[in-house]
């Protein structure tokens, strides 16, 4: 195994964790943003007023006599995603993809039952999932189906995006995609794949899985350089507009692309991981001073991304 020091990555620009929490997280986000996006209830509800889209609500569960109307719901659902509204890096998030007889099969091919689903939203409820161990609520939404140019790059799980904006600019972005080893999730500590997202026109970069460069993917055998996003300028000016909803100078906005519906936003994140500097094969740390440095900061998303495009656009 290769080491590199402490001093080469300072200067390949590279974001160190004490770095991001002290010099950008403590700095540009103001404490009391963060239930606005530490629940994903209360996230979907204020994309809603700034016309950001979001997957369709199908149902909140607050209680355990609640649990009951799932039952009932899920009759007229072929797929659907069950989510803790306070969990953090995918835990506790069931996706449904669709319904056989009595079972219902995940994301990952693995069925379960009805009985299984309702103790899995009892444990929400009680707080198994969520951050700290409180008491949370479940969130039902409809299933995102993944427009085919990216989901046959993903292994059964929806592809998602993750942008990481500062002070309302895009600085960097990555595709995650699930695989076997992430059970069908796009979390790249579970073993999905990232691959590094060009700002200037949404095409791949890089690849990587367990912090390793690959080229294809593990499991569906693509080439993970004809990678390109389509509406990539609204997704980009989706992810700004998430800087005047929340007030957060530093985060993360996770999005997807439905085949119906096109760009969604999924979740927001004020503690974004450091991990997308791997998959883009570069740091954040020059980027963010860039921003830093601007003397007249744009005032509309349209202005900041279409800044970010030309600045960090390879």
């Amino acid at each position: 195994m290769s080491w590199i020091s402490p001093l080469r990555l300072r200067r390949a620009g590279i974001l160190s964790m004490n770095r991001r929490n002290v010099d950008y997280i403590g700095r540009y986000n103001d404490r009391a943003s963060y239930p606005m996006v530490d629940n994903k209830l209360k996230t979907k509800l204020l994309a809603a007023e700034y016309e950001v889209p979001t997957p369709k609500l199908r149902q909140v569960v607050r209680q355990q006599h609640e649990i009951s109307h799932f039952r009932e719901l899920v009759e007229e659902l072929g797929g659907f995603a069950i989510k803790p509204a306070k969990g953090s890096g995918g835990k506790g998030i069931t996706v449904i993809t669709r319904r056989d007889r009595e079972r219902y099969v995940k994301a990952s091919g693995a069925d379960v039952s009805l009985s299984f689903l309702e103790r899995h939203l009892s444990n929400i409820l009680a707080g198994l999932y969520s951050l700290g161990g409180t008491p949370d609520v479940a969130i039902v939404e409809d299933l995102v189906q993944p427009s085919a140019g990216l989901a046959k790059f993903s292994f059964q799980g929806v592809p998602d995006i993750r942008i990481v904006v500062f002070q309302g600019y895009p600085v960097m972005a990555m595709l995650r995609l699930a695989t076997t080893d992430s059970d069908g999730k796009a979390n790249l500590h579970q073993g999905a794949v990232g691959v590094g997202l060009d700002i200037g026109t949404g095409r791949s970069l890089n690849a990587v899985q367990f912090n390793r460069t690959i080229t294809l993917h593990p499991d569906t055998g693509l080439p993970l350089s004809d990678l390109k996003i389509d509406d990539w300028n609204d997704m980009l000016v989706m992810a700004s507009r998430c800087y005047e909803a929340t007030g957060l100078g530093y985060m993360g906005v996770d999005l997807v692309v439905d085949a119906a519906q096109g760009p969604l936003l999924l979740e927001l994140n004020a503690r974004p991981g450091l991990a997308i500097q791997m998959a883009n094969g570069r740091g954040l740390l020059g980027r963010l001073r860039t921003i830093e440095r601007l003397k007249r900061p744009h005032f509309t998303p349209e202005g900041r991304v279409a800044y970010a495009m030309e600045m960090f656009g390879q």
